[in-house]
């Protein structure tokens, strides 16, 4: 007896969305087009010297969102989580650096003429060598046991509570760092010669337009601690053990690499880089509280998924096309700075529509998402 193989009909998608797709994004190009045809054709409103000062705060300000959005990056990829409480690892760092500047601030020592200095004026580079050090020292650490106590033992929990213990672990932060702090706002003091404000004077279309020492100082060390990364990541054998517990954690353990090591190492160096960029938004910015490291982190993580989630040159992208949609996009579309957070978030969805993996595409495969 026969038997009949019945055929599973096979489902036609429409292809509506994709028109759909097609359709906005077109619409939105034409838009933004127009716009910048009357801002830079028509209207001619603002000088080449504003746009110039605006590229350098986009340039800057999206270092350190590249610094924050790697750390993002590289726990996702190690353990397809979310480290929602990132943002507050920076913060603990900016803290961390608020209190060494304010030590050596306080400490005075003897100069030539026998007159007396504060530690951080008279040895300025130091100072801020230490607050650097320091500040990425507590920071990663604090990603350590925050692995170690808050995901460690839910690693084989489903996906949803991890998420929801970094969401706690976030507002344990905060809330430690204002009963310890207290909700005070207070003030980076720098050392005179990387004092705020000041810099470089260039002559931009008859306008003085400065290069500040804190941005230049800034974006230089982001650059370099990004390289430094992707290096250790590609060529050391750290780095070789971490793409290894990426991709597969059960084979890796079979293969001799202690999976929890890997991990913890992960966290701690992410830390350290939110460390190093909470300093620098202390320097540049010149303010700290509980809350600072709230908004950076949510925009760091929308530069991850911008440049694609899980892969470092894209978080290193993202962060820095964010931070100059921020500085430049609301003078260019003509609306008011206040909305520049709206702008990222918009561009986001944007994005995601339209290529949903990110900018340079995810770095994991499909299966082990």
């Amino acid at each position: 007896m026969q038997s009949k193989e019945t055929s599973t009909p096979q489902i036609k998608r429409s292809k509506l969305p994709k028109q759909i797709r097609q359709g906005f994004g077109i619409i939105v190009l034409l838009l933004i087009l127009w716009r910048l045809y009357l801002v830079f054709g028509v209207e001619q409103e603002y000088t080449v010297d504003i746009w110039a000062r605006l590229l350098i705060s986009g340039l800057v300000i999206g270092g350190v969102y590249s610094l924050i959005a790697i750390g993002y990056t590289l726990v996702y990829g190690i353990l397809r989580m979310i480290n929602f409480a990132h943002g507050e690892v920076m913060m603990v760092g900016t803290f961390a650096g608020y209190l060494v500047l304010e030590a050596t601030k306080s400490i005075t020592v003897p100069t030539p003429d026998n007159s007396l200095l504060s530690f951080s004026n008279a040895y300025p580079i130091i100072s801020v060598i230490l607050a650097f050090a320091i500040g990425m020292l507590i920071a990663a650490t604090t990603g350590y046991f925050l692995e170690k106590i808050a995901y460690r033992p839910l690693r084989k929990a489903p996906r949803l509570i991890p998420l929801i213990s970094a969401i706690g672990a976030s507002i344990f932060l905060q809330n430690f760092a204002q009963l310890l702090f207290s909700p005070q706002t207070r003030d980076y003091v720098n050392p005179d010669i990387i004092s705020r404000g000041a810099g470089w004077t260039m002559m931009i279309n008859d306008s003085k337009v400065i290069l500040p020492y804190t941005g230049v100082l800034t974006f230089v060390l982001s650059i370099l601690l990004m390289i430094g990364l992707y290096t250790m990541i590609k060529k050391t054998k750290l780095g070789k053990a971490m793409r290894s517990v990426a991709m597969d954690k059960q084979t890796a353990a079979l293969m001799g690499i202690d999976v929890n090591v890997i991990i913890s190492r992960t966290f701690i160096i992410s830390g350290a880089l939110a460390g190093a960029a909470g300093v620098m938004w202390g320097l540049h910015n010149g303010l700290v509280y509980y809350f600072v490291g709230f908004l950076p982190g949510i925009k760091a993580f929308t530069a991850a998924v911008m440049g694609g989630i899980g892969n470092i040159p894209g978080a290193m992208l993202g962060g820095m096309l964010l931070g100059l949609m921020e500085s430049l996009g609301p003078t260019a579309l003509g609306i008011s700075y206040q909305l520049k957070d709206v702008i990222s978030f918009v561009i986001l969805i944007v994005i995601l529509i339209f290529r949903p993996n990110g900018i340079l595409g995810e770095a994991l495969s499909e299966e082990k998402v």
